[in-house]
């Protein structure tokens, strides 16, 4: 609110101080007030469910233990679902990794992990004519810690289930690569939907969100 308060007074200062002749439309004017109003109905926590729902995948990045970059960050592809056996948002974000790759070491060393998900990895930006790094390119970072599930857990068997169904090679990877299935203990969320810097969003709230 305090941000949207900054921005009305910055937009009531550029309205006034605005030369007749300067070409300025009343149109513009009420586009801006739109985008404002917008700004204030958005639902954050709701964009983040979205966002990890829709994404077969996500960009994660991790403290590298390789030693040619040890220390730097490194980034990689997961593929990953939140759905349950109706394939419904559960908002619990599960992977599969393995040691073979980067990630897996990493986290077993440094158990700190921040998955980005964009809109663009719908390609719902650049339908709408957006640039993927505009701010209205909406985009979520989910930091926390890598939680190894345990097979003999009696929601191991149902999360294996619905991630193959969304990944059917990921039953391959299990049997050859020795691949394992992790979740996401989610422990900060930022998301970036609209102009005026990035929102804070609490993990219970984003596990709030009903779809």
């Amino acid at each position: 609110m305090k941000t949207f308060h900054s921005l009305l007074f910055a937009l009531i200062l550029t309205l006034l101080s605005l030369d007749p002749s300067s070409g300025y439309s009343p149109r513009e004017d009420e586009r801006v007030i739109r985008e404002y109003k917008r700004e204030q109905e958005l639902n954050h926590a709701k964009i983040a469910r979205d966002l990890v729902h829709r994404a077969n995948w996500a960009a994660v990045g991790s403290l590298s233990t390789n030693e040619r970059v040890k220390g730097y960050p490194m980034v990689n592809i997961i593929s990953i679902d939140d759905s349950d056996a109706s394939n419904k948002s559960t908002g619990r974000i599960r992977f599969l990794l393995t040691d073979l790759d980067f990630t897996g070491p990493d986290w077993q060393n440094d158990n700190k992990v921040t998955l980005l998900f964009s809109d663009e990895q719908t390609l719902r930006c650049k339908e709408d004519g957006k640039d993927p790094m505009e701010p209205t390119c909406s985009r979520s970072m989910i930091s926390g810690q890598v939680n190894k599930m345990d097979p003999s857990d009696k929601s191991y068997q149902p999360s294996l289930d619905a991630y193959v169904r969304r990944h059917p090679a990921a039953i391959n990877w299990v049997k050859a690569h020795n691949f394992y299935l992790c979740e996401l203990e989610i422990s900060n969320i930022f998301v970036l939907d609209f102009y005026g810097g990035p929102h804070k969003v609490s993990a219970s709230d984003y596990y709030a969100v009903s779809n």
